[in-house]
């Protein structure tokens, strides 16, 4: 094994291993020049794994050369497999057990909600392909290398919240088919698979991702076939003798759906590094929001649909209990077709590893883009560090499932979706929707990126609106109070973006930098 190493042109701190015999991997996570023999146990470690076909590549860009991988597809399955799970499923669930809504309420909101949201990722998955950029570097073109150090930090964490949200589900229902395990070892369980795929890396995901989501299809059509004739005849009857729900939690279960479609924005571009920039942008962009749209539409239906139902039938009614336990409500559902129902089940948990892992891998880039202190750990590192946080939180969490799920949602949301409004302010309206305007080579270069002032302090700001907005268990604004319901991600995603094109505007007036800021 000849591995050569070589140094990064475009990152003068950092140096990279090429490895001819696996395209697109590199070390380009390890040290700077100075501290090259302290940290000789990583370059050994990786040279190991990449014997195993780990990827060892860090956060550097990877150059127009590397990205040739013509498989667009995968821009389409990687997410599809990702959001259609059994995660999405509760997602459309909360409409009936949290909101109090009825089907019909839930379709109306579900397709509005679903239609816009989905568009923000989508988006975001195109930056991959055409900057070779980490979505957490990309985001220093707008926030600045310091600044995006704070969008970073929050990335990690909401990361590690959905990597508790999806472990606790597939626990939960793991334990629901079976007398010998409990919630702890089925967290466990499915952890520990997502942290064997995310260490592998980039082509172990996206093989991964190729194929997962074909049990989850077979379970969805499993729970249709069983439980659609007792869906038709109660739905009608149950929504003919439901109130009219209030608008406010109308608007409350449409953000807090669109926020489960939003938070894919914070590493969507991390997915298509090394696919071909050559490809036109709708192209990408149409098979991103193929994927994204269709799997989180379908399973928040079929969530809502069976939630909506189950009060009228005795045993799933029983099997959903306080709605804190997603696992017995789905075997509840099957159990007409007694063992082969809870083999599904099974298989149907196991397919929440698909998100689990991608949000892995992607914690670890994200904590990568910290700092440079960070960055000098390889990736696959944290994925280990990652494990060890998530098991003993998602055990706690468990046992208050759909109050932390709909808590963790709206949080991550709000940040993610002023960020996302900026990023896409600077993108459309200061670089005119043309990626050459972004000079890449600068990613690692403070002086040769935007102040990121203007970023900073729109994203900041867009809490004074948001705030207020904002309709939690243990907080309600003045806005929310006043009948709205929660439309923090509303009022955040206007607001950050007019704020942005008014600071962003002096920033650049008074701004030496030219080349990216």
């Amino acid at each position: 094994m000849n591995d050569k190493i070589l140094e990064d042109t475009n990152d003068p701190g950092l140096p990279t291993t090429i490895v001819s015999h696996i395209p697109g991997f590199d070390g380009s996570s390890f040290g700077d020049r100075g501290s090259r023999s302290k940290l000789g146990g990583w370059k050994g470690l990786s040279r190991h794994a990449l014997r195993w076909g780990i990827e060892t590549h860090g956060i550097a860009p990877t150059s127009e050369e590397e990205r040739t991988d013509t498989r667009m597809w995968q821009m389409f399955t990687v997410w599809f497999s990702a959001i259609l799970n059994l995660t999405g499923m509760s997602t459309g669930a909360l409409g009936p057990i949290f909101f109090s809504l009825d089907f019909r309420e839930c379709i109306i909101v579900l397709v509005v909600a679903d239609i816009i949201c989905c568009l923000v990722p989508a988006y975001f998955v195109v930056f991959g392909p055409k900057l070779g950029t980490r979505t957490m570097v990309q985001s220093r073109f707008s926030f600045g290398y310091y600044g995006a150090m704070l969008i970073s930090t929050l990335n990690v964490f909401s990361q590690i919240g959905w990597l508790i949200i999806n472990s606790i589900v597939g626990g939960q229902v793991l334990a629901a088919v079976s007398t010998k395990l409990d919630d702890t070892t089925g967290i466990v369980i499915i952890v520990l698979i997502s942290f064997v795929l995310s260490f592998c890396g980039y082509k172990t995901l996206h093989w991964y991702e190729t194929y997962i989501w074909l049990p989850s299809v077979v379970l969805f059509i499993a729970l249709l076939g069983v439980g659609g004739n007792q869906l038709v005849a109660q739905i009608p009857i149950l929504i003919s003798s439901t109130p009219a729900a209030a608008a406010g939690m109308l608007i409350a279960y449409g953000t807090t759906a669109g926020a489960s479609d939003l938070t894919w924005c914070s590493f969507a571009a991390d997915y298509g590094i090394y696919h071909e920039s050559k490809t036109p942008t709708w192209k990408i962009f149409s098979w991103a929001y193929a994927g994204i749209f269709t799997s989180a539409f379908i399973g928040h239906i079929i969530g809502a649909a069976f939630a909506s139902a189950a009060p009228a039938i005795p045993s799933w009614e029983t099997g959903l209990g306080d709605g804190e336990d997603f696992g017995r409500f789905l075997v509840a559902i099957l159990e007409p077709i007694g063992n082969f129902g809870k083999f599904l089940v099974v298989l149907g948990a196991l397919t929440v590893t698909a998100p689990c892992a991608i949000t892995m891998y992607s914690f670890g880039v994200s904590l990568m883009s910290i700092s440079p202190m960070f960055a000098k750990v390889p990736r696959y590192i944290y994925s280990l560090i990652c494990t060890a946080i998530v098991i003993p939180i998602a055990i706690v969490g468990a046992t208050h499932f759909f109050t932390a799920f709909e808590d963790v949602l709206n949080l991550i949301g709000y940040w993610a979706t002023s960020y996302a409004s900026i990023v896409l302010c600077e993108h459309f309206l200061f670089r005119k929707n043309d990626f050459t305007r972004y000079s890449v080579v600068d990613w690692n270069t403070p002086s040769n990126l935007p102040l990121g002032v203007a970023a900073i302090l729109a994203f900041l700001c867009s809490f004074a609106v948001i705030v207020p907005s904002m309709n939690q268990p243990w907080y309600t604004g003045p806005i929310a109070n006043a009948g709205t319901g929660d439309i923090g991600l509303i009022t955040g995603f206007v607001a950050s973006g007019m704020l942005y094109m008014v600071f962003r505007a002096v920033e650049v007036k008074f701004s030496a930098r030219r080349r990216n800021g």
